[in-house]
């Protein structure tokens, strides 16, 4: 990381002894400085925006930006990290403002978007969405085209946005485990889960898509864990859905007969299993 800076001192060396004057120096000591602090800015913000921890990044982002307002990246990191810090009202008004520059992008507008949805504003999200040019095609864009449609039932609309935005991507394991919920709460369970199995075949450390995958398996009766890959703990917690998932249904005896499951299964003390196995077993005795 210090060569750049011993590089940038030799340029100086350099033109001294090749007799230009000491303002041509200067100058030349600045210009490499400046390229230098460039590349160490660009990095440590990359840096920021990963794996900094998100206050720390807003801090960073907002000290970047009064320094220097009129820089749309600084806005955009110091929004983005704002949403990853959960601090969901401020990233709308901080994305807002990016929106509102002149070198603003239809991204910056799907990000907006997508800050509104976590704010629960779905319908200026719409708006915002609807004001996307029609030709800026990305799978976040139809991710979140798909969630509002999802939201006002309009499931044709819906499931059009979601084959889309798989096509977009190589990791569509979210959108997936998405695209099965929205067929879930539609009462499809068959058509969930497998949806659900292909969330997890695309990436098995999904675990909400396990769990919604047992979920859609419960909804038919079905009160077997699918063969995947999962954990110890992790068959303990779906064993504890899929016992109360029973449970649910009327399905006493076969959801006690789970949670006993998941309780021995579970490599520690589940309270969780234990609590809801008493309170049935005091309901009943």
């Amino acid at each position: 990381m210090r060569h750049p800076y011993i590089l940038a001192a030799c340029i100086a060396g350099v033109a001294v002894v090749a007799g230009c004057g000491e303002k041509n120096a200067n100058a030349t000591v600045e210009r490499a400085f400046e390229d230098v602090n460039v590349v160490d800015e660009n990095n440590l913000s990359d840096v920021m925006l990963t794996v900094a921890d998100p206050n720390e990044a807003v801090s960073y982002f907002e000290r970047a930006s009064v320094s220097d307002p009129d820089r749309i990246d600084h806005q955009r990191g110091l929004a983005s990290s704002l949403i990853r810090a959960k601090r969901i009202t401020e990233g709308v008004i901080a994305w807002e403002k990016v929106v509102a520059m002149p070198d603003a992008a239809p991204d910056d507008s799907v990000e907006l978007a997508d800050a509104l949805i976590r704010s629960g504003d779905w319908a200026r999200a719409e708006k915002v969405l609807d004001g996307v040019s029609p030709t800026h095609e990305t799978f976040k864009r139809y991710r979140l085209e798909a969630l509002v449609a999802d939201s006002k039932q309009e499931w044709k609309k819906a499931d059009s946005f979601y084959q889309t935005a798989v096509g977009l991507t190589t990791t569509p394991g979210s959108v997936m485990n998405n695209w099965g919920y929205s067929k879930l709460t539609r009462g499809d369970y068959k058509e969930a889960e497998r949806l659900f199995s292909d969330a997890v075949r695309h990436d098995d450390s999904l675990f909400t898509a396990k769990n919604n995958l047992v979920l859609a398996r419960s909804a038919q009766k079905d009160y077997t864990l699918p063969v995947i890959n999962m954990t110890q703990p992790e068959r303990a917690q779906l064993l504890h859905t899929m016992a109360l998932s029973a449970i649910k249904q009327g399905d006493v005896e076969t959801g006690k007969g789970l949670l006993r499951e998941a309780i021995d299964t579970h490599p520690q003390h589940f309270e969780a299993a234990v609590r809801s196995l008493r309170a049935l077993e005091n309901q009943n005795g």
